[in-house]
């Protein structure tokens, strides 16, 4: 069900703060989103994902950054992605001040696709959606702004950025190549 409030009366606000309710909220142009939590496979596939992307930001020199970290705009719009790599001068008190992928995992009625104007505006490299259930990523590299999505080949994908192969798998999983390295997620 979406929902809008006009004007979010300051005490539920902070209700939300206290309880951490609040900790995927974004903003948008000024605008509120409060994002409910996510379900535990949400958050399982995103970690594992990360953990599996660890050594492969290591070598490139990135950092992997989990959820609730955000990806701040010129603009002090801020978005929560799933997870991102970031280059370590990236990273402000506040949170990532720019990213070379950033990873949203798909929930019903999401809005992943909505942000992605924002993350071509604010010059990240490469986006992954994730369905966690399927486990089939869709990848889309920035090109002139916008992004294209890099067509898969059978029931795998390949990350430009990363130089790796995602591959579906029966279970399903998702399968991550890495040269010789396989991980399963």
């Amino acid at each position: 069900m979406r929902a809008v409030w006009l004007e979010v009366p300051e005490a539920f606000l902070e209700e939300r703060r206290r309880f951490g309710q609040d900790k995927k909220d974004e903003l948008w142009d000024g605008e509120l989103h409060m994002v409910p939590p996510p379900s535990s496979r949400h958050i399982l596939v995103a970690r594992d994902l990360l953990n599996a992307l660890e050594p492969v930001a290591a070598r490139m020199g990135l950092r992997t950054m989990p959820d609730p970290m955000g990806l701040f705009g010129a603009d002090n719009d801020w978005r929560i992605p799933d997870g991102m790599l970031v280059r370590p001068e990236s990273i402000s008190e506040r949170g990532a001040e720019q990213a070379e992928l950033v990873i949203e995992v798909l929930s019903p009625n999401d809005e992943s696709r909505a942000k992605m104007p924002w993350y071509a505006k604010q010059g990240v490299t490469e986006l992954w959606l994730l369905e966690p259930r399927t486990r089939i990523v869709e990848v889309y590299t920035l090109d002139q702004g916008s992004y294209r999505r890099v067509q898969p080949v059978g029931n795998a994908s390949t990350s430009p950025l990363l130089g790796i192969r995602l591959e579906v798998i029966s279970g399903p999983k998702l399968r991550v190549h890495d040269g010789g390295t396989v991980t399963d997620v």
